[in-house]
């Protein structure tokens, strides 16, 4: 059976909709997958933003306590350097511990309010 060249096909009304409908949903199904995947690239970028300035942060408090407890052991040495009998020695060494035990509970404190900022902390767009 030959066809007439001259003859078109005609694409029925109802299909030709339901082609529009499903190349406009495919459309609106990628510009929704594309919207949300800039978000998630944004929020990635945020939060690795995020992370480096409180990694900055943890790192300066660091070396910041390791100051101060380097200091603290120096001065621990000349005042038992300078202590007179054993007793007063024993009494410098008790003190020592009692205040760098409070030290480190104060540098805990903040280095967990640190990590807790940083946890909550949403990413910012820039």
């Amino acid at each position: 059976m030959a066809t007439n060249p001259t003859q078109s096909y005609e694409v029925p009304p109802e299909m030709r909709d339901f082609a529009e409908k499903s190349v406009e949903q495919a459309r609106k199904a990628i510009d929704g997958f594309m919207s949300a995947a800039q978000k998630t690239a944004d929020t990635f970028e945020g939060s690795a933003n995020t992370v480096q300035a409180s990694a900055k942060d943890a790192a300066r408090k660091t070396f910041a306590y390791t100051e101060q407890n380097l200091s603290a052991a120096f001065d621990l040495a000349q005042r038992m350097v300078r202590a007179k009998d054993m007793q007063e020695a024993m009494q410098i060494q008790a003190e020592f511990v009692r205040t760098q035990f409070e030290a480190m509970q104060t540098q805990m404190k903040e280095f967990g309010s640190l990590a807790q900022s940083a946890m909550k902390q949403p990413g910012s767009k820039k």
